[in-house]
């Protein structure tokens, strides 16, 4: 079994901010459908847990009167597994990432946007392809909508340590220096082994990409940095799962370094917080979140209304501003704050934003290895 290695377009708020402006399409205010605005509706979403802060909730209540039912995730398995249970019931709005559709495609489980009620000039054209192409399940249209991007990369307590040459690695994690005080999610650290490994010429340059190619391909890959992983499972402090975990961490658990969310991290410095966060040498890991609709969510109004005001360019701002990740929406940067906008810059230095490693698209059986994988390195 093969797929296709799909790319991501170029993630940049430089290139977000200057589509919306070519476009005209910046809106001050979303064009609200009738009846989720005359009446006090409700509206059942369930959003990855930082994404969504309670201010926007609140404006949204105000503006609509629909009231937000929230339910926060840590992982796309979560949400998959969350779906399948119910059958899909019981959410009007999910938030799958953008390289998970072959997963999702099988479980029959979301429907088609009608497009006609998304103002899909407010948002980044080459973010929107991707719905279009890889979330057009059936040919019945497009099943995902973007709505938040960010990276995983590099994050310390910058009382306690810094790298060398001022510029970290992957491998930085997993140095003796820090050994016993570092984090990361289990499935992502090993990516980012293998991909220090290829560096240091214990796999092939190009090997962790070469792993979504087929079964065949990618076992021997995987095993070679499982054995890495478990040779130094003591260096291990704490795994997270979401961007709570991720916070405590640095803040209660004794943590330097990790592998973390941008948004996590970057919050936390613009709350004064010792902590920072850099794409390594080896490249940030890239993805896009999205909005998708399932088959049985009951207040189709509601959502679209949702949509309308999140696609507003304040609003992808202050998502911004609120959470540390970037938003979709064309002309979010014109109201971003200059906390944020210093987070950026130092986020992603010199080459960062051109040297992204967006994960590849990820088939089921994929994930279903890798998994076998990453159980044996948390069990060892």
């Amino acid at each position: 079994m093969k797929t296709k290695d799909k790319t991501l377009p170029r993630l940049s708020r430089r290139k977000v901010l200057k589509t919306g402006v070519a476009a005209g399409v910046i809106a001050s205010a979303p064009l609200y459908v009738k009846n989720a605005f005359s009446q006090s509706g409700e509206l059942n979403i369930y959003m990855w847990s930082d994404y969504l802060p309670q201010t926007l909730r609140d404006q949204f209540k105000e503006e609509t009167g629909v009231t937000i039912n929230f339910t926060g995730i840590g992982s796309n398995e979560e949400l998959i597994n969350k779906m399948k249970a119910t059958k899909g019931r019981g959410a009007d709005i999910v938030t799958p990432t953008n390289m998970r559709s072959p997963q999702w495609e099988p479980l029959e489980l979301l429907q088609a946007f009608d497009l006609s009620r998304v103002p899909t000039q407010n948002v980044n054209g080459g973010m929107l392809v991707v719905g279009e192409e890889e979330w057009n399940f059936g040919g019945s249209g497009s099943h995902w909508l973007p709505h938040i991007w960010g990276t995983e990369a590099v994050a310390w307590r910058t009382d306690q340590w810094s790298p060398d040459g001022g510029v970290p690695s992957y491998g930085d994690v997993w140095a003796e220096d820090v050994s016993g005080k570092m984090m990361g999610r289990p499935h992502s650290m090993m990516v980012g082994a293998g991909l220090y490994m290829e560096t240091i010429g214990e796999l092939e340059p190009g090997d962790m990409r070469r792993a979504y190619g087929s079964e065949e391909a990618m076992r021997p890959i995987w095993r070679k940095v499982t054995d890495w992983v478990v040779a130094r499972k003591s260096h291990v402090g704490k795994f997270w799962n979401d961007a709570d975990a991720q916070k405590s961490g640095f803040l209660q658990e004794g943590m330097v370094i990790g592998q973390t969310w941008d948004g996590p991290t970057l919050a936390m410095k613009t709350e004064g917080q010792p902590v920072t966060y850099q794409a390594p040498k080896e490249g940030a890991l890239a993805w896009i979140d999205g909005l998708a609709l399932p088959k049985a969510a009951r207040n189709l109004d509601e959502v679209y209304a949702f949509i309308e005001f999140m696609y507003r360019s304040e609003v992808g701002g202050e998502t911004a501003n609120k959470t540390g990740y970037n938003s979709a929406v064309n002309g979010s940067d014109a109201f971003l704050s200059e906390d944020s906008k210093n987070n950026f810059s130092e986020a992603y230095p010199g080459d960062a934003l051109d040297n992204l490693w967006p994960w590849p698209t990820e088939p089921a059986w994929y994930a279903s290895i890798r998994s076998e994988y990453r159980d044996e390195f948390v069990a060892a």
